[in-house]
């Protein structure tokens, strides 16, 4: 089976920065995507970043500019910077990866346990 655990969250003040982090152990064969949502009380889960196998990201608007993924393809890592942190910006925050977890077989989405992140006015 393959596991997701983020880290790095935490409280910090608007303007601050932060850097979560997660790593997929398991039994793990290849590595798609990956992504990092967020879940904020009350609202819906809502797409973040995400970084191709190939190395593009793509970014929310609401975070265009502040937010850089990137990867670490050796350790089966994902990390998110965070720079300029508006208290808008509180939420669960959630990593999700497409893997293979046989040679040759299909990939499939894994969701890690989330980190709060929590930014203060």
């Amino acid at each position: 089976q393959v596991q997701l655990v983020e880290s790095g969250g935490g409280l910090v003040q608007a303007g601050g920065s932060l850097r979560l982090s997660c790593a997929a152990s398991g039994s793990i064969f290849g590595i798609n995507d990956m992504d990092w949502f967020r879940q904020a009380p009350g609202k819906q889960r809502e797409l973040v970043a995400t970084v191709t196998s190939g190395g593009s990201t793509i970014y929310a608007d609401s975070v265009k500019g502040r937010f850089t993924i990137s990867k670490d393809n050796a350790k089966n890592a994902v990390y998110l910077q965070m720079n300029s942190l508006k208290p808008e910006d509180t939420a669960v925050y959630y990593c999700r990866g497409a893997v293979r977890t046989t040679t040759k077989g299909a990939f499939y989405v894994f969701w890690g346990q989330g980190t709060q992140v929590t930014v203060s006015s």
